[in-house]
């Protein structure tokens, strides 16, 4: 075989210049087809990852991705099918909470989802820690479920963009996951492939995500709307704060419990209500629910149970029950972590929050965690406790230095940063 237009390929990539449609269509496709190694592939992401990708080229690679399999449609549904995604963060559970609370608001969603990736949580394995839920559905099944229900939560199948989870599983291993191209040209393909009409993106900023700075991930964000318009869809992307972990709670099976009891009216920590309930109403209004009834039929949802008897539906369509949903409780074991001294707690460390709680979850089992008692701006006494740890394998000592306690509490930041929606975005891709 001649691969001298490989090799002249991944020079041009090298020094800067863009490549052309036919050309990423050929790469993916050789790739995904065993026919291209890893090799000259690894040469290839690197080199995006370096030199960037132009707005021509992550259309192009996007396209390509999405026809290595198969695209889902929705027959039997008559409005849009929604779906959303987080760029990534700590003790963010909003998927489990929104996907049942926007289905029982008469809009479906058909949400592909992934696993953890580094201190972050993954929805799937969230969703897994209930007894008997499986998110291997298969593409008939994934369809099935969400014009009987009105919700699923699936994992990316071998016959969904089969190109981007061999793509992805390099890039993870040569460092070249946080490129901006790559990321958008990922997700997206994803999205289209999975038959979304209309996306809503929480792309997370701070100390506790992967892209750190607000510059960044409004980099990202108008890159994901942008790239959503070219493929005829609507988006709106959420610039959201991860500078300290969203939720209380932190770990896959006591997450699953905070979004039960959100959906319960147990309890709903502040922080992450506003998240929820923001990227709810986004979901909703482009599903197509007029803007007055729209918050009207979130606190009905919520008020007369109907949005937790959707989560119970759901986790019963996908092998739990309903009696397991109820059952589920955090570890046995627990232990507190102290304030070190009188103070307000000023900042906690969401990656180390999010790595110990991976690291209790594998020596535990799926209900070892972490719940955060004390919140930034939080005033302590010395010994009051600041976290709760479920689970045998960490000490407190371990866990303590991921609170900061100061004299005066930081200035209060706010959950959601920026809101970019397709309307307000220029569309300054490849004309459609």
């Amino acid at each position: 075989m001649d691969e001298g237009w490989l090799r002249r390929a991944l020079a041009a990539k090298r020094d800067g210049e863009a490549l052309d449609a036919p050309t990423w269509a050929r790469i993916v496709e050789g790739y995904a087809a065993g026919t291209i190694d890893e090799v000259p592939i690894a040469a290839l992401v690197m080199a995006a990852a370096i030199r960037g990708l132009d707005d021509d080229e992550i259309v192009a690679l996007t396209e390509a991705m999405v026809r290595s399999g198969d695209v889902l449609a929705y027959p039997h549904i008559a409005g849009p099918v929604v779906d959303k995604h987080s760029s990534g963060g700590v003790g963010d559970t909003v998927s489990l909470i929104v996907v049942p609370l926007v289905a029982a608001c008469g809009v479906p969603v058909a949400k592909l989802s992934g696993r953890a990736l580094g201190h972050t949580g993954g929805t799937l394995d969230k969703l897994e820690a209930i007894p008997g839920v499986r998110t291997d559905l298969d593409p008939v099944a994934f369809v099935a479920q969400v014009e009987r229900i009105g919700c699923a939560i699936g994992a990316q199948s071998d016959r969904l963009v089969p190109a981007d989870r061999k793509l992805y599983a390099l890039r993870d291993r040569t460092g070249t996951v946080a490129s901006v191209g790559l990321i958008a040209a990922s997700i997206v393909s994803k999205k289209i492939a999975g038959g979304a009409d209309a996306i809503v993106f929480d792309v997370k900023a701070g100390r506790g995500a992967f892209m750190p700075t607000l510059d960044a991930a409004g980099g990202l964000a108008r890159t994901l709307v942008r790239l959503v318009a070219c493929f005829g869809r609507r988006a709106t992307a959420f610039v959201t704060d991860m500078e300290e972990p969203l939720g209380a709670a932190v770990g896959t099976g006591i997450e699953a419990i905070e979004a039960r009891d959100f959906l319960r009216g147990d309890d709903r920590e502040p922080r992450l209500a506003e998240a929820t309930l923001a990227i709810a109403h986004e979901l909703l209004r482009l599903g197509g629910i007029p803007a007055a009834e729209v918050t009207p039929r979130v606190l009905d949802a919520l008020a007369s149970g109907a949005a937790y008897e959707r989560l119970g539906l759901l986790v019963q369509a996908q092998g739990g029950s309903a009696a397991a949903l109820d059952a589920i409780a955090p570890h046995p074991h627990r232990v507190t972590v102290g304030a070190p001294r009188d103070g307000v707690v000023s900042a906690i460390d969401g990656v180390a929050v999010g790595e110990a709680a991976r690291a209790l979850v594998a020596a535990d089992g799926p209900f070892a965690g972490i719940r955060i008692v004390a919140r930034v701006g939080t005033p302590v006494r010395a010994g009051e406790v600041l976290a709760e740890i479920a689970g045998s394998s960490l000490e407190p000592r371990r866990l303590a230095p991921a609170f900061t306690i100061a004299d005066a509490a930081p200035p209060v930041r706010p959950v959601i940063d920026a809101v970019l929606r397709d309307a307000d975005a220029a569309v300054s891709m490849k004309e459609r």
